[in-house]
């Protein structure tokens, strides 16, 4: 008796939300409303084609059975779901919807998977160097927890990838305004953005050019003592480089500016 009250009130409720989805009656039989595997095919069944209802499908599942497996997969087809629309607004509603399967399931195999999508939300939001680096950094803080949190999965892989290329850009951009900086002859305000890469961004792959205008930073203002460092290491790292032929210039013209004040 219990079972067939519960059958029928799932199946009422179930109906009844289904009647708010753009007004389209949507029936479902007792055997399926008390099945969480049907339910989730049912879901599964219109992803594509009408996500809303799908996503109606899906939650009734969370609701109904909490502990199920299948709860943990419709929780993430939802977020999915989200995800594959790729607007910004859905892909605010996906990183949400990411962070609640982590902290319902925080031991599913699929936490890892989670984890980075919500990284990849910020990650396709982000804006090109000179442009405002807020995505980005939001990104990077996202794919290092994938890799501290998950270190041994396949997703930390592709996480560590993400770093560098977050990395480089915000490194670019940190280059950007050093380099504005340095041509408007603020060379103070140069050095404090261009140090700032040395000292977050180590791997940089234009590590040659910030050794340089750091460099020629310190020497036009005279701080010959401040400038060597620079353009030796420019000279011993990236001895390819065709900022080494300047640094090596800059090095002669130091010497000779240091023998004329003995």
């Amino acid at each position: 008796m219990k079972r067939h009250t519960y059958i029928f009130i799932t199946t009422l409720l179930f109906t009844l939300i289904c009647f708010g989805c753009g007004g389209k009656k949507t029936e479902i039989s007792p055997d399926i409303a008390a099945s969480d595997e049907e339910m989730y095919r049912l879901g599964e069944k219109f992803l594509k084609k009408d996500p809303e209802k799908a996503r109606l499908y899906l939650r009734q599942i969370i609701d109904s059975f909490p502990k199920s497996f299948y709860a943990q997969r419709a929780k993430l087809a939802i977020a999915d779901s989200y995800f594959k629309q790729r607007d910004e607004g859905s892909f605010i509603i996906a990183a949400s919807e990411y962070r609640e399967f982590i902290s319902l399931y925080p031991y599913s195999p699929s936490a890892p998977y989670a984890q980075n999508q919500i990284a990849i939300t910020f990650f396709k939001k982000a804006l090109k160097p000179g442009r405002d680096q807020t995505k980005t950094l939001q990104a990077l803080a996202e794919f290092k927890k994938v890799v501290t949190n998950y270190p041994l999965s396949e997703e930390a892989k592709s996480s560590r990838e993400k770093i560098k290329e977050c990395e480089e850009r915000l490194a670019e951009h940190t280059l950007s305004i050093g380099k504005h900086y340095y041509k408007v002859n603020a060379f103070k305000a140069a050095v404090s953005r261009l140090s700032e890469i040395l000292t977050d961004y180590p791997d940089y792959s234009k590590m040659d050019k910030v050794y340089f205008l750091l460099g020629d930073s310190y020497y036009n203002q005279n701080n010959l003592e401040q400038s060597i460092p620079y353009f030796t290491k420019l000279i011993t790292d990236f001895p390819q480089s065709k900022l080494a032929k300047k640094a090596t210039a800059k090095m002669e013209e130091i010497e000779k500016k240091q023998k004329e004040k003995k």
